[in-house]
């Protein structure tokens, strides 16, 4: 009885934080289609990749796995569960799952006219490619790599990044790791661990080509992997400083920044408006 109370207690606590409800409509938003399995991990049983745009049914239940939130929904193949990443409440979908070129300079006044043009397209992207499509999840993923790059000026890190060698938590086991696997890309990846995970997840070859991930076609892409490994749509669904701040906590671990990373995101909602 006491563990039925829980469940309850819980299942209405994640409504009342992410506004579902049992028996709201979700919409696949995955471009190349979400997979639904029989259990809340990638290690459970593949059941069918559902394609983008079908609709499925909430079914009230929330549970961690694997580094994401997965919703157990309803429809044709019957019920099982699929990351919260893919998938926008149908409410929500009107929304513009894209940023302009004017926006994203209204956010990021110090991003030039020549870059935004450069990158908007493979940002855009990125952020679609990983669910990053609602008005809270780009707002918070904006606001954070704003503050990472220096408003996208800065895909490099400017230490030599000598501090990291012998890191083998980071994966530098080898002479010359900490200088080759540096902080790159707009949330700067670092370590050769770091660097062969993100190259393996996106089929690039960052172990053995790192530089590639300060280019934007595939930096924004690190960005967005490191957004979803850390489970972070899942707060910023949240809409609300406390969400923000626990994304904060997970990419920087503390709150260096702070003041920074608020002013943008405050703006980014006012541009973007949620």
């Amino acid at each position: 009885m006491k563990l039925f109370t829980a469940l309850i207690a819980f299942i209405l606590l994640c409504q009342a934080v992410f506004g579902l409800q049992n028996g709201d409509t979700l919409i696949v938003n995955a471009p190349s289609g979400l997979k639904v399995r029989d259990g809340p991990c990638t290690d459970y049983n593949l059941m069918t990749t559902l394609p983008h745009g079908v609709e499925v049914k909430f079914g009230g239940q929330m549970e961690n796995g694997c580094g994401y939130t997965w919703y157990l929904v309803s429809g044709s193949f019957g019920s099982g569960y699929v990351a919260s990443n893919f998938v926008t409440i149908k409410s929500y979908a009107s929304f513009s799952a894209s940023v302009s070129i004017q926006s994203l300079r209204a956010i990021m006044p110090n991003l030039s006219g020549t870059k935004a043009i450069q990158y908007i397209t493979f940002l855009n992207s990125a952020m679609a490619e990983g669910g990053i499509s609602t008005c809270c999840r780009m707002t918070a993923f904006l606001a954070q790599i704003a503050h990472e790059s220096g408003d996208l000026n800065w895909f490099t890190e400017f230490a030599s990044g000598a501090a990291y060698e012998g890191r083998k938590d980071l994966g530098n086991i080898y002479p010359g790791d900490g200088v080759r696997y540096k902080g790159r890309g707009p949330i700067q990846i670092t370590g050769r661990a770091n660097y062969r995970a993100a190259g393996q997840a996106l089929g690039v070859d960052l172990e053995n080509n790192p530089t590639r991930a300060a280019d934007p076609d595939i930096g924004f892409r690190t960005a967005v992997w490191f957004w979803n490994r850390a489970g972070l749509s899942q707060y910023a669904d949240r809409c609300d400083q406390t969400g923000f701040d626990t994304c904060t906590k997970r990419i920087n671990g503390g709150f260096n920044g702070k003041e920074d990373r608020d002013n943008h995101w405050i703006k980014a909602k006012s541009v973007l408006g949620c």
